[in-house]
């Protein structure tokens, strides 16, 4: 991998760290709203997977969404719990 590899890298984790922050603080909002968690988390994925659609298509985005099953019972999507 070169240093641009590296770099690009890397602004992409940045990005993707800021835009979940983005979510997280619209997800609390809609909580406080009092919107149901099941209801934020199913119109989280809805929106997700229409952008992904949108930018990558059908096919590619079923291929992705095969792969989910595996990644979620693997822990891939659990965060360790904080002390409050």
């Amino acid at each position: 991998m070169s240093q641009d590899d590296s770099t690009t890298d890397q602004a992409t984790t940045d990005e993707r760290r800021a835009a979940l922050a983005y979510l997280d603080e619209a997800w609390e909002e809609a909580l406080l709203d009092g919107i149901a968690p099941d209801c934020v988390a199913h119109a989280a994925l809805f929106a997700a997977l229409k952008e992904l659609v949108l930018s990558f298509g059908e096919e590619a985005t079923a291929r992705f969404v095969e792969k989910l099953p595996e990644r979620v019972r693997t822990g891939g999507y659990t965060l360790p719990r904080l002390p409050h």
